[in-house]
């Protein structure tokens, strides 16, 4: 007599997501906005889901951007060059996953190249692929550095963000002066400490 085996339980195929019309986004707004207590309907509100919609557009706009095509042009002629590219103070405007609220920072990055370098603007447009989408602080740092080293392969990459959180300014604890830092090190900024520390000592005023 045999035992009955366990079964794996078998996976329903994941629809693909469909996408609301504009006219279906508006609407969701003015759900909201009724839900607040205000009524969509007044006149300082009758253009507030158009206005929130298009809104949307441009601060999610990353999930239209591919990284991988910002870094697909490289040149291969750096007269030898191969110590560390870095990017000091590029503007992180991005929104917490968790409560649709904005943070708010600077990104620094780093990579040491191999034999090609990239265009110092197509590291900036990395940033802005990943932060202009709803985010955690810690996935958006990781996704830059690995979006860099698929598409450079470098001897390390280094990405450091320090952002505040309006989900923690204004609302829950309610404090405005704290600030969030988070790192991502690959290959010789993780290997090398000195290497790490010298990156962490340039990006300081």
């Amino acid at each position: 007599m045999t035992k009955n085996m366990p079964t794996k339980p078998i996976l329903k195929p994941v629809a693909p997501l469909r996408r609301p019309s504009e006219a279906e986004a508006m609407e969701a707004v003015r759900t909201l906005l009724a839900w607040t207590g205000d009524d969509p309907n007044r006149e300082g509100l009758k253009d507030t889901p158009k206005r929130v919609v298009k809104a949307y557009k441009e601060w999610f706009k990353g999930y239209d951007m591919d990284p991988a095509k910002e870094l697909a042009r490289t040149f291969e002629d750096v007269s030898g060059y191969d110590d560390m590219v870095i990017l000091r103070d590029i503007d992180i405007e991005s929104h917490c996953e968790h409560h649709i609220a904005p943070f708010l920072g600077k990104a620094y990055v780093a990579y040491l190249p191999t034999d090609k370098v990239v265009g110092i603007s197509k590291l900036v447009k990395v940033v802005e692929v990943f932060s202009k989408r709803l985010q955690t602080q810690e996935t958006m740092t990781a996704q830059i550095a690995d979006a860099i080293e698929d598409a450079l392969r470098p001897r390390g990459t280094a990405v450091y963000i320090d952002a505040k959180h309006q989900c923690m300014t204004t609302r829950g604890v309610h404090h405005p002066n704290v600030s969030t830092i988070t790192t991502h090190f690959t290959g010789e900024f993780k290997s090398n400490l000195a290497v790490q520390d010298r990156f962490l000592r340039m990006i300081k005023p």
